[in-house]
């Protein structure tokens, strides 16, 4: 009788990324992915001390809220920073698989509890430190199941699937932004906006995905294309959206639902959009399962958000002004 074998994880399923070495560019990527990690949180942290001493964003005056936003000196702050993290983020984006790099940066989440409450004095509860975890445990899960993606930067991709796919993130964050508008969600309507601009920021980094593939023979004239002005647009409106969540929600649990958005929907673009293989076996599917379990676990963790006049009246935003 032939002995019995598992087919939920063949043998040696664990180092068969290991089997094949790893380019240095793909290395480099990483390490630009936690640089991306720890900076990302530096801006979005210093964007909602300023959001918060802001006038609230008005969605019918997008540009008349964008600059009474930048008038406050945090807000600017943080958007600098937050350019510097864009550009780490694209260049890891240019060298490593995406899938890789937004496991990386969504493993450095458990950072972001430590800097909220160490450098910017936000007290963070329990339950807070708990959602956090579970986010960056169920995104960790999801990069321990990626398969053999490390052999190259994968950046091949069909252009209606990519159409498909980046134009439903975006229209699937519509419903969201309407809902927040709802007197019944108002409790929760700074963690729909914080999904919505994951989902819109998510849309854009896989659309830097795309255009880094043809950066090599197209140069700087990869700036007027079509992909470039889906980023664009993507990134601006995610901004003044996730200006918004800041507002209306607690920082923590607005940053982290953010992040999970956008990290869940680029990781997913490894596989329908660029094709990175994933490992045989149920037991991959099964981790996969238990991973997207965690990340909505910990979703429901995050606390209702609130105004934030009411978490600080020290804070309340001055009244927008006249015309």
């Amino acid at each position: 009788m032939p002995p019995r074998r598992s087919s939920a994880f063949p043998p040696g399923w664990w180092k068969r990324d290991t089997e094949r070495p790893m380019p240095l560019s793909v290395q480099l990527g990483l390490l630009l992915s936690l640089a991306t990690a720890f900076v990302s949180i530096l801006g979005f942290l210093f964007k909602h001390r300023g959001a918060v001493n802001a006038p609230p964003v008005d969605p019918r005056h997008p540009i008349r809220s964008t600059i009474a936003l930048f008038e406050n000196k945090w807000w600017t702050i943080g958007i600098i920073v937050a350019t510097g993290s864009w550009f780490l983020h694209t260049a890891a984006l240019a060298l490593a698989p995406i899938t890789l790099v937004q496991a990386t940066i969504a493993g450095g989440l458990v950072l972001l509890t430590v800097i909220a409450e160490k450098l910017f004095s936000i007290p963070v509860s329990r339950r807070e430190w708990i959602g956090v975890g579970l986010t960056a445990l169920g995104l960790a899960f999801l990069a321990a199941t990626l398969g053999e993606t490390g052999s190259e930067k994968h950046s091949d991709y069909a252009g209606l699937t990519l159409l498909f796919y980046v134009g439903g993130l975006s229209l699937a964050s519509v419903p969201l932004m309407l809902a927040a508008t709802r007197p019944w969600a108002r409790r929760y309507a700074g963690t729909l906006l914080a999904a919505a601009a994951g989902l819109q920021w998510g849309g854009s980094d896989v659309t830097i995905k795309a255009a880094s593939g043809g950066l090599a023979d197209d140069g700087l004239l990869v700036l007027f294309t079509p992909l470039a002005a889906t980023i664009l647009v993507l990134s601006l409106v995610g901004l003044v959206v996730s200006a918004r969540s800041l507002q209306l929600g607690e920082a923590v649990g607005v940053i982290a639902v953010t992040s999970a958005a956008a990290n869940l929907s680029t990781i997913a673009s490894g596989l329908i959009v660029f094709g990175e293989p994933l490992p045989e076996g149920d037991g991959a599917i099964a981790l996969r399962v238990l991973a997207l379990l965690l990340v909505v676990v910990a979703a429901s963790l995050t606390p209702g958000p609130v105004e934030a006049a009411r978490r600080d009246p020290a804070a309340e935003p001055a009244a927008a002004p006249a015309g």
